[in-house]
C-alpha cells in the first residue's frame, strides 16, 4: 500500500489509547463520508478462501479488520490494487464501480463492512465480464 493509490482510500477513524484498552469510533457523516443503512461482518473463513468477487453499481463501502488482517484487491476494470487490512482504526473506503475480492484472511480475522445501502441484488455485478462490459457503458 503507497500513496499512489487511486482506487481506494484508507481511512483513520479515531483511536482512544487507555491502559484498559483501545477504542475507535465510527459515526455516519463525521468520520465515514456517508450515512451508514447496513452493517455486517464476515468471520471464519476458511483458509485459502476467497469472499467479495462482485461490484455494486450505486453502494459504498467502508471495509475494517477488527481482527486479524487481510488483503482486499481493488479493480477498477482498468488496473487494480491490493490493500492489506490489519489494523481496527483503518477502513478502506470502496467507491461504486469497483470490482472487489477479499482473501489471505488470518486466523481468527474478523472483518466489518459498513455499507451506504441496504442490501438490493440488483445493486450487484456478479460476474467480471459482466462489469466490464457496464463499466464501457458508465
Amino acid at each position: 500500500m503507497n500513496a499512489t493509490n487511486t482506487i481506494g482510500k484508507i481511512i483513520e477513524l479515531p483511536k482512544i489509547v487507555d491502559l484498559r484498552g483501545n477504542l475507535t469510533v465510527a459515526e455516519s457523516s463525521t468520520n465515514i463520508p456517508f450515512d451508514i443503512k447496513r452493517a455486517y461482518w464476515v468471520y471464519d473463513v476458511p483458509g485459502g478462501e476467497c469472499r467479495g468477487g462482485h461490484a455494486h453499481k450505486q453502494l459504498t463501502q467502508l471495509v475494517i479488520a477488527l481482527s486479524g488482517s487481510f488483503h482486499v484487491t481493488l479493480d477498477n476494470g482498468e488496473h487494480s490494487e491490493v490493500y492489506l487490512l490489519n489494523h481496527a482504526w483503518q477502513g478502506l473506503i470502496i467507491e461504486p464501480g469497483t470490482w472487489r475480492t477479499l482473501d489471505d484472511f488470518s486466523s481468527g480475522a474478523v472483518c466489518l463492512v459498513l455499507a451506504s445501502e441496504k442490501f438490493e441484488e440488483e445493486d450487484y455485478i456478479r460476474d467480471y465480464n459482466e462489469f466490464i462490459r457496464w463499466k464501457k457503458e458508465q
